[in-house]
């Protein structure tokens, strides 16, 4: 991004999206004031110590590191220097309810097929390569114009040269339940598959076909976990941000965006400060900003609500911190899925019921990380299933007895599946949704904002250039999505569009 004379701009909520845009805007020379709602930054991203025990309680693992070492090499220093990121090797341990299981190496498809072959068989273990290979196919073809690039319009994506090879390579006539039956006739291949629809919060009987490349950046560029915790990540960007001169204002929740002639001017505080800005960056929920910190009515903005109104709320989690005592030489991998029986159970609950699943698939992050623990006999245990949304139209999950209840069901379906953990468990600590919701202010406590269920979702997302003048929009609920690499990308294009369309009034004058 070339720099350009120095504007001032409000950016409202540190969480990696915003803190991304603001350091690379910081470094640019642009004077930057964050205004976060909360007494902390990383919004979702948080490593909590509760007790003797660290807990990743937002992602739990990093993919596509490039990202964010982008980001500190473009802002003074390389990541590297700071942190330990360690390689996850196996990067999933896959259990299935018949009694099989699989273990994925880590930036090894070689060993991963011998995997496969092994445990479920020869044929099994092409039918996974195959895919593979489409998917590789299907990231070269989305990669540039679909995830770092600002998606403006579908005629922006028509101009392209190889659009015709492009669309036919992406299919997105086809959900991923239809790509994987038709490449994977092995069940639990497709189970595998069906997961990653799940990374965005999705249905694979809605999502599109084009989630089957999570599965080929996961391989090609790994599996990684940082030491003491991915929370490490937020602290150091932060850091860095302020190094580069971003000021942060927490406790400092933002109540309205001010907008002048279609244009926003300024931010107003809860206090009633008002905060003048050339630039306004909202990495808040879009449903908010457009919503709540916006009012009024036009054509463009009545558009966008009518997009987010029609989109569909990701999953939420309900998810178990349990510190245990190690059983030496019964260690689980650090990421370990247990998928039930019947995996669609689990959607129709989520998304057609509203209603917790009784039987769900369980992730269990156990990361070997002795910076994680106050003792060397100890391990920190995040266990997650997908839920549906808390609040209107979703399920109330305010009823504690519930959620113990519920703890306690999840907790007797790890123990049969042969992993002991009632007799080790030494404290037990439970999030569900409706925590998320206050303590993110994540609506419903949906994890990624909207999901991609529907082939038009991507264009129902909030654009990164609001249909404000100077006002962007990062993050989560933003192009290009949730999840900890996309939201990195989304700071990237946000402070790439404001640098470019500031140069371009700079030659006007």
């Amino acid at each position: 991004m070339e720099r350009a004379s120095g504007m001032k701009i409000v950016v409202i909520g540190a969480g990696m999206g915003g803190m991304t845009a603001a350091g690379r805007l910081a470094r640019s020379g642009h004077s930057v004031t964050v205004f976060e709602a909360a007494d902390t930054f990383g919004g979702k991203l948080q490593t909590e110590w509760i007790g003797k025990f660290a807990f990743d309680t937002g992602p739990s693992l990093l993919t596509l590191p490039a990202v964010y070492k982008d980001f500190f090499i473009r802002t003074g220093k390389p990541l590297g220097l700071l942190c330990e990121i360690l390689p996850v090797d196996p990067s999933f341990d896959y259990r299935f309810a018949d009694g099989t299981g699989v273990k994925f190496a880590n930036l090894s498809r070689y060993n991963t097929l011998k995997a496969i072959r092994e445990s479920l068989g020869e044929s099994q273990g092409e039918q996974w390569n195959q895919m593979m290979n489409r998917a590789a196919a299907m990231w070269d073809a989305s990669r540039e114009a679909f995830v770092e690039s600002e998606l403006t319009s579908v005629l922006s994506l028509l101009k392209r040269k190889t659009v015709i090879q492009d669309i036919f390579t992406i299919s997105p006539w086809k959900t991923l339940r239809s790509f994987a039956n038709k490449e994977l006739p092995d069940q639990r291949l497709r189970y595998i598959l069906d997961r990653y629809a799940t990374y965005s919060g999705s249905d694979p009987r809605k999502a599109p076909a084009v989630l089957a490349t999570i599965a080929y950046v996961e391989e090609a560029f790994g599996a990684w976990h940082i030491k003491g915790g991915i929370g490490t990540l937020a602290k150091l960007v932060n850091q860095r941000c302020i190094d580069v001169g971003v000021n942060f204002q927490y406790n400092s929740r933002v109540s309205s965006i001010d907008i002048e002639k279609g244009t926003a001017k300024a931010v107003t505080l809860s206090d009633g400060t008002k905060v003048e800005a050339d630039v306004v960056i909202a990495n808040a929920d879009a449903s908010l900003v457009y919503n709540h910190l916006i009012t009024g009515q036009n054509r463009k903005l009545r558009k966008v609500r009518r997009n987010l109104e029609q989109a569909e709320p990701s999953v939420a989690g309900f998810t178990l911190l349990l510190g245990v005592r190690k059983d030496e030489g019964n260690e689980l991998s650090h990421h370990t899925i247990l998928f039930p029986e019947d995996y669609d159970a689990e959607f129709n609950a989520i998304f057609n019921e509203k209603k917790p699943v009784e039987k769900p698939t369980i992730y269990i992050c156990a990361p070997r990380d002795s910076a994680m623990v106050k003792d060397p006999n100890l391990e920190s245990w995040t266990v997650l299933v997908n839920a549906p949304f808390h609040g209107p139209g979703g399920f109330d999950w305010s009823d504690e007895s519930f959620a113990r209840n519920y703890a306690n069901s999840i907790i007797d379906q790890i123990q049969a599946r042969g992993i002991s953990i009632r007799e080790r468990l030494e404290s037990l600590t439970i999030r569900t949704p409706a925590d998320l919701e206050l303590s993110a202010h994540a609506p419903g406590g949906s994890i990624y904002g909207t999901s991609s269920n529907g082939a038009r979702a991507a264009f129902m997302r909030a654009k990164n250039r609001s249909p404000i003048r100077n006002l962007y929009c990062v993050g989560g609920s933003a192009h290009p999505g949730g999840g900890l690499p996309l939201v990195g990308m989304s700071g990237e294009i946000v402070a790439n569009a404001i640098g470019s369309e500031q140069n371009a009034r700079l030659k006007k004058n």
